[in-house]
C-alpha cells in the first residue's frame, strides 16, 4: 500500500443514514473531503458528499446508506490514494521524507530524517546520525527539501 496514505478513522456514524464521523490524519478534514474515493480495507468508496463538522468530516458513501451498514466500519481506518492529492506548489506528504538525508547550509551531513513530532507551534523532525538533533520545522531553520533527491538542507544555531 506504498500509494496509499493512512488518513484517518471511522470514529463514529452520523445520522441514520449511513454517514460516518471521520478524524483525519491529513492536514484538514476539508482535505480529506476533497478526494473522490476513499479506501477501506483495501476497497475503493466512491465519496457522494461531505461536510466538516467540528474539525471531523462526515461523509457519505456510495453503499452505506443505513445505520447498520455504517456501524460495521466504525472503528476502521481511511485511506487516501497519494496520486490524487492536489498538494500545492513545493508539497509533499511527510512519509515521504522520512529517511531523507539531512545537510547543512554548508553541506555537512548530520544524518537520516527518522521521526517527524507533532507539535503544536510545528512540527520537529528528528535527526539521527553522529547524534540525534531535534529540528522544528520552520522555515528559519528547514532551508530546502528535495523530495525527489531525498535531501533536507537546514541551518542550525548554537546549541542544536
Amino acid at each position: 500500500m506504498q500509494n496509499y496514505l493512512e488518513a484517518g478513522k471511522i470514529v463514529n456514524t452520523h445520522g441514520i443514514r449511513g454517514e460516518l464521523r471521520i478524524e483525519p490524519w491529513v492536514d484538514s478534514a476539508e482535505f480529506l473531503g476533497g478526494f473522490s474515493r476513499l479506501f477501506i480495507d483495501g476497497a475503493p468508496y466512491k465519496l457522494l458528499g461531505s461536510r466538516v463538522h467540528k474539525s471531523f468530516l462526515l461523509a457519505s458513501l456510495e453503499g452505506v446508506d443505513d445505520i447498520n451498514r455504517a456501524m460495521v466500519l466504525k472503528g476502521k481506518t481511511v485511506y487516501i490514494d497519494k496520486s490524487e492529492a492536489k498538494l500545492p506548489e513545493g508539497g509533499f506528504f511527510l512519509e515521504d521524507i522520512i529517511g531523507a538525508s539531512v545537510v547543512t547550509e554548508s553541506g555537512d551531513e548530520l544524518g537520516k530524517l527518522a521521526e517527524i513530532l507533532p507539535a503544536p507551534a510545528a512540527n520537529v523532525y528528528i535527526v539521527r546520525g553522529d547524534r540525534e538533533i531535534l529540528i522544528p520545522a520552520v522555515p528559519e531553520f528547514i532551508l530546502k527539501t528535495d523530495v525527489d533527491a531525498g535531501v533536507i538542507t537546514v541551518r542550525l544555531i548554537d546549541g542544536m
